[in-house]
């Protein structure tokens, strides 16, 4: 997703993995599983976007293997690396992993936080949870217009498409440049001949 909702800048069900807003994977795969090889030996921390970005996505194969105190392993170390939105996803994914370990539950109390929590579980396509969790963080902070934009997406990926246009819309009287995030948003592209989201997204367009 482009930088789509935003978390200050992108918040239980059974199914909470979070592949948040899945990063570009490194350029260089042969460089990326060095870094990787590096990560889960421990024996150095990402100094670079490059490895950071090998250690969040080999945590998150591990992850889907059920391996999950290898894959914390690899979120302990992407968490440390410097791009700030992949060590937040990271941080997110531990607190996750922590859960299924230990039974523990994730605690969430501010908006951001349900946000968050949400934005991670919508990239697990776990989007009825997902879409719950924005809700609690939209009644919390009714003026935030990531949230709306969030859950917009959220609505269209369930087939709520009237919901949906409706908290875009909102999103971007808010804040105009969620026009343009949502040009680039991959989970709107099967909506781009839609009629009420063509206007809303390219309101340019002369109608003949």
């Amino acid at each position: 997703m482009p930088e789509k909702k935003r978390s200050s800048v992108s918040k239980t069900a059974d199914k909470q993995m979070a592949e948040a807003q899945s990063p570009k994977s490194p350029k260089n795969a042969e460089s990326g599983r060095a870094a990787l090889s590096v990560s889960r030996l421990g024996a150095a921390r990402p100094v670079d976007s490059e490895s950071q970005l090998a250690a969040f996505h080999a945590g998150m194969r591990l992850f889907h293997a059920r391996q999950l105190k290898d894959a914390r392993g690899y979120f302990v170390n992407a968490s440390e690396g410097p791009e700030r939105d992949v060590a937040q996803r990271a941080r997110l994914n531990i607190a996750m992993c922590d859960r299924r370990l230990q039974q523990t539950p994730v605690a969430l109390a501010s908006a951001e936080d349900y946000y968050n929590y949400g934005i991670a579980l919508m990239n697990a396509r776990s989007v009825g949870a997902a879409r719950e969790h924005l809700e609690i963080a939209l009644r919390m902070a009714p003026a935030a217009d990531h949230i709306y934009y969030a859950l917009g997406v959220a609505q269209a990926l369930e087939g709520n498409l009237l919901a949906a246009h409706d908290n875009i819309k909102r999103a971007i009287e808010l804040e105009p440049r969620n026009r343009i995030i949502a040009r680039q948003d991959t989970d709107l592209t099967h909506l781009a001949n839609h009629p009420p989201f063509d206007t809303l997204l390219f309101p340019e367009k002369k109608v003949w």
